[in-house]
């Protein structure tokens, strides 16, 4: 009887600690899955930036025609992959350095600030920027809460065995810490 009581504890353990197992295995694919479609929507939102800044060089083509260098600057980062981490990290900090440019000439322009469509460019922009910077804080949370996760015990050894690794940060230089300037003028 002991015996039978014995086996039918034991069996309750392993079943309990495959559970958790399992559990802890769909916990890790639903945070890593959601850190991959906030990756992505990045990734979206990113590409529709660099689509305004375009748009906005062309509707500022006249009064840009002496700062060649930021035609330059608008193609290369046109062409840089959004794949990684540090390949979001560069496009933006090109981005923001190629707006910040945009702008100043801008200013040196009162009847560009004038244009309609330049009011809303910079207005979709903001919105834009805003939205990189929710996205960014969310995906961060995500990773941050996907590494948390895998390295407390005892998931640590269950998250090694599976095949788990730490996510990396979307970090940002210091000068991107600040949004640039859109004001609508």
């Amino acid at each position: 009887m002991i015996g039978l009581i014995i086996a039918g504890i034991i069996i309750l353990v392993v079943i309990i600690c495959v559970a958790w197992v399992i559990s802890l295995y769909n916990k890790l694919v639903s945070l890593n899955n959601a850190i991959e479609n906030t990756f992505h929507q990045i990734q979206v939102a990113m590409k529709k930036r660099l689509d305004m800044i375009g748009q906005l060089v062309d509707t500022t083509k006249s009064y840009l025609k002496y700062e060649k260098s930021i035609f330059t600057d608008v193609t290369k980062l046109r062409t840089t992959p959004l794949m990684t981490p540090e390949d979001i990290k560069k496009a933006n900090d090109m981005a923001t350095a190629i707006l910040g440019r945009i702008f100043a000439v801008m200013e040196n322009y009162p009847k560009v600030q004038g244009i309609e469509a330049v009011k809303q460019l910079q207005t979709s922009i903001q919105e834009v920027e805003a939205e990189i910077a929710r996205l960014r804080y969310l995906y961060n949370d995500q990773v941050q809460s996907f590494n948390v996760t895998i390295q407390v015990f005892p998931n640590n050894i269950i998250a090694g065995m599976l095949g788990f690794t730490k996510k990396p940060y979307l970090e940002f230089g210091e000068e991107v810490k600040k949004r640039p300037d859109t004001a609508v003028y």
